[in-house]
């Protein structure tokens, strides 16, 4: 019987205990387009803002990019392509680096593999991509969560040895629901209440409900590290660790905000049975190791 490092939704309320993983797995010197006191910064809070991963150039492609998958949304997988709960808004487009090449580019970046292969101290590949679109006016929230609660539950994630990169596509501003963070969370793994239904995916990726942490976890976690909500220009990047608590508000204002995430997993951290005991989600939402020897196979 396999030991599970982090049990969650067992029982009717949060409870914490400590992380049992490092933050930063590698102990040489980081890459030279950061330094040492960047990568302690994210070892201690969880999350990083970097401004020179990609070019202008870069940027402009991935900016039309987006454009170009939504306006041909209906020749996309079609369930990739997640609506917003109260419209038929595009609010989400998953597996982007599987249905683009301009976002495959992107995610086989020589600077984002360099650094997430430091961080996480071994090859990595992406275990998930997708583009989050906040449209004006009609952008819906994301409640707070850990990716790695989840993950762990519901993909059969093990370790604590994931990465997400967020790259801003458009102005993210503290006006335009920007994604909120707290600040040192990561070193504090929130088992969340609730059992998980069959299929959750299919309705949590328009609002997640289970794998939410309670008020007073996220009151008292935001005492002890705060909230910050990074902002910036198109191509502003922002790396944060798989357990870091995270959310975003409503987008109530005339300005669209768009962001593409890749999910960079150590190969040695491969997917195993789902946590929660039931099914594994569907590879657009958590691949596993490509090529890797093992592979979970429901019954």
């Amino acid at each position: 019987m396999r030991h599970d490092l982090y049990p969650t939704r067992r029982r009717a309320n949060s409870t914490y205990q400590a992380r049992r993983d490092p933050v930063v797995w590698s102990t040489a010197a980081p890459p030279g387009f950061v330094s040492s006191e960047e990568i302690e910064t994210f070892d201690r809070d969880g999350v990083l803002v970097l401004d020179n991963l990609f070019t202008d150039q870069e940027i402009e492609r991935a900016v039309a990019e987006l454009d170009r998958l939504r306006d041909q949304a209906d020749r996309l997988e079609p369930e990739t392509v997640v609506r917003e709960p109260h419209s038929d808004a595009i609010r989400s487009i998953f597996r982007v680096h599987r249905q683009s090449r301009i976002f495959a580019e992107m995610a086989r970046n020589p600077r984002v593999r360099q650094l997430v292969e430091h961080i996480l101290d071994d090859e990595v590949y992406v275990m998930q991509s997708r583009v989050n679109v906040k449209p004006a006016f009609d952008g819906a929230c994301f409640d707070w969560h850990s990716d790695f609660e989840t993950w762990h539950a519901e993909d059969g994630m093990p370790r604590m040895r994931a990465v997400s990169l967020s790259v801003f596509l458009s102005e993210n501003s503290y006006l335009n629901g920007p994604t909120m963070f707290v600040p040192r969370s990561h070193r504090t793994f929130v088992a969340c209440p609730g059992e998980t239904p069959d299929d959750n995916y299919k309705t949590s990726l328009r609002r997640q409900e289970i794998g939410v942490p309670g008020n007073e976890a996220i009151s008292e976690l935001a005492e002890k590290g705060g909230l910050i909500a990074p902002s910036g220009r198109p191509g502003t990047a922002v790396l944060f660790d798989c357990n870091l608590l995270h959310a975003s508000a409503m987008n109530m204002t005339p300005w669209p905000r768009s962001n593409v995430f890749f999910v960079f997993n150590a190969v040695c951290n491969e997917l195993e049975r789902p946590f929660d005991g039931g099914k594994p989600r569907p590879e657009f939402l958590a691949e596993r190791v490509p090529g890797g020897g093992r592979r979970y196979k429901a019954a």
